[in-house]
């Protein structure tokens, strides 16, 4: 099935099957590699169906990954207090398809120009080209920053300022090896541990206290 995710990959796909074309008559060990990549590129901008768990205060995971962080930060573009935030590095073989993590109106959508540290890398978080979305909804407000790495070249937004998203809902996606974060308030429950996997759209994350 054709997605926005392959969608993304369309220029990779025409290099990759322009040179296994002209690879197999002349040399058809260099035509198998360029199956292999192929075969490699559907993996990875493949975009599986994802089902959030009950309860509209659980913030689901914006990725797919491995949890390194879980902090408290002073953040002063969006929320101007200190907040609590989760990393989520995204390796090669990790699907790179962010989704919303609570439903709500994307209310910023900012590019952030930088550098290519490696994802794993503390600073990558600052110093490296990112993009900040802001989710409000009635349940709370969260950001998720979309962060390149040494490999990931390219943050590829599908969402707009004014879009209502569902919480799962894809937004956007960073192509090939990564960092995303999440911020919110510091009176939510943190659902997950340094170490754990995460599957984006379906891990529950948080949990916001219930509004009276």
């Amino acid at each position: 099935m054709f997605t926005k995710a392959l969608g993304e990959a369309r220029w990779i796909f025409a290099i990759l099957i322009a040179g296994w074309l002209i690879a197999i008559p002349f040399l058809p060990e260099l035509g198998f590699l360029f199956a292999g990549l192929i075969l490699f590129t559907f993996y990875f901008f493949r975009d599986p169906e994802r089902v959030p768990p009950e309860g509209e205060n659980i913030a689901v995971s914006p990725a797919d990954g491995v949890v390194t962080t879980i902090d408290e930060i002073d953040e002063d573009e969006f929320f101007n207090k200190r907040v609590r935030r989760i990393g989520i590095f995204l390796s090669v073989l990790d699907v790179h398809v962010n989704r919303a993590p609570l439903a709500g109106e994307v209310t910023h959508s900012i590019p952030k120009p930088g550098g290519f540290f490696d994802a794993r890398d503390p600073r990558c978080s600052i110093l490296n080209q990112s993009r900040s979305w802001v989710f409000s909804g009635p349940v709370a407000m969260v950001m998720v920053k979309q962060i390149t790495g040494a490999i990931a070249r390219r943050i590829c937004p599908w969402a707009v300022v004014g879009d209502k998203l569902q919480r799962g809902e894809r937004f956007g996606m960073i192509r090939f090896g990564s960092r995303t974060e999440m911020y919110f308030s510091l009176d939510a429950e943190v659902l997950v541990k340094v170490g754990d996997r995460v599957a984006g759209g379906a891990t529950p994350v948080v949990k916001f206290p219930l509004k009276s």
